[in-house]
C-alpha cells in the first residue's frame, strides 16, 4: 500500500515502518524455547541487580543519612582520600600502559615473552598480591628487612606516613591493572594502518614526533574509554585500600568502599553504608553517561 493511498483513505499508519516485533519472527517452539532462556535470564536480573539496587536506593533516600554522612569526620577524609586514590591512580595506570605499549610493538621473540611475563599481575588474585605489597611495607616486612642486611639501618614503619601509605595502594593497584590496559592499546596500535607509519616516517615524523602526531591522535577515543573505565573501577575498589593500607595511618587512606564497609559492619548501619556509596553517584553518573557516548564514537579525527 502506497503512501498516497494511505493519506488519501484518511487513514494514516507508520506501523508499516516498524521493524517487525521479535516475537513475530519466531514460530512454534522457537518462541517457547526463547520464552524458556529468557524468564531464568531476567530472574536472575530481578533477584540480584534490580531488587539489591532499588532496596538500597530506597534505604539511603532519607536526606538526614546525608547530614549524618557529611558530619562525620571519617566520611570527609575517605572522600579526600578517594579523589586522590582514583584521581592520580587511574590517570597513571592507562598514561603507563599507552608508553609501555609501544615497548611491546618491538619485534623480537624475547618482547613477545617478556608481553606474557607482564600479564601476570591480571592473572594473580588481587588478594594474593595486595597482602603481599602489605606485608613488605610492614615493620618486619620485606623493605625494613632489606635496609637491615643491606645498610645495617632499621627502616620506619612505612603505612604510619599517610602519603606513603597512599602512594603504595596508588602503586599496587597500577601494577595489578597496568597489564590489562596495555593489552588493549597495543590492540589499537596494531590495527593502525602501517601505510600510515610510513609516509610518516617519509615526512620525517619518527619516535617522539610520530607517537605525538600519529599514535596519540589515533587512539585518543581508546585512551578516553580507558580512563573512564578505570575511574569508574577505583571508585568501588574495596580489596586495595583494605589489603594494602589497611586505612592506614588511623584510617586517614580509607576510601568510599572501605568506609561504607565500616559502617555496615563495625558501626551497624547499613543505611549508613548505602548512603556512603549512593553519595558517589553525582560522579559516576555522569562519568557512566560519557563512557557510553564515546563507546558510540565510530570514527577517528586526526
Amino acid at each position: 500500500m502506497s503512501t498516497q493511498h494511505v493519506v488519501a483513505s484518511g487513514r494514516v499508519s507508520f506501523n508499516q515502518y516498524l521493524p517487525p516485533a521479535w516475537h513475530s519472527l519466531l514460530h512454534g517452539s522457537e518462541f517457547g524455547w526463547a520464552v524458556a532462556f529468557i524468564i531464568p535470564y531476567v530472574g536472575v536480573l530481578l533477584a540480584f541487580a534490580v531488587f539489591p539496587i532499588a532496596y538500597g536506593l530506597w534505604m539511603a533516600s532519607n536526606p538526614a543519612l546525608y547530614v549524618e554522612l557529611f558530619a562525620s569526620d571519617d566520611y570527609v577524609e575517605a572522600l579526600v582520600s578517594t579523589a586522590l586514590y582514583v584521581g592520580i591512580g587511574a590517570n597513571a595506570s592507562v598514561f603507563l600502559a599507552l608508553l609501555l605499549s609501544g615497548f611491546f610493538m618491538r619485534r623480537g621473540w624475547w618482547v613477545k615473552a617478556l608481553l606474557v611475563v607482564s600479564m601476570l599481575p591480571w592473572v594473580l588474585p588481587a588478594q594474593t598480591a595486595f597482602i603481599s605489597f602489605h606485608w613488605m611495607m610492614i615493620y618486619w616486612g620485606f623493605l625494613n628487612s632489606l635496609l637491615e642486611k643491606l645498610f645495617g639501618i632499621a627502616g620506619p614503619e612505612w603505612l604510619d606516613h599517610y602519603w606513603i601509605a597512599l602512594g603504595a595502594n596508588i602503586v599496587a593497584y597500577t601494577w595489578k591493572t597496568m597489564p590489562l590496559w596495555t593489552l588493549i592499546f597495543l590492540a589499537g596500535r596494531m590495527a593502525i594502518p602501517q601505510d600510515l607509519y610510513d609516509a610518516a616516517e617519509v615526512d620525517g615524523a619518527t619516535g617522539l614526533r610520530r607517537f605525538i602526531h600519529l599514535v596519540i591522535p589515533l587512539l585518543a577515543n581508546l585512551y578516553l574509554i580507558c580512563t573512564l573505565l578505570a575511574t569508574i573501577w577505583m571508585l568501588g575498589d574495596y580489596n586495595t585500600p583494605d589489603m594494602v593500607s589497611g586505612g592506614a595511618p588511623l584510617g586517614s587512606t580509607a576510601v568510599l568502599a572501605t568506609v561504607g564497609v565500616e559502617f555496615l559492619l563495625d558501626d551497624g548501619r547499613p543505611d549508613l553504608g548505602v548512603a556512603a556509596v549512593v553519595a558517589a553517584l553525582p560522579v559516576l553518573i555522569p562519568v557512566g553517561i560519557l563512557l557510553v557516548r564515546r563507546l558510540q564514537t565510530r570514527e577517528v579525527q586526526l
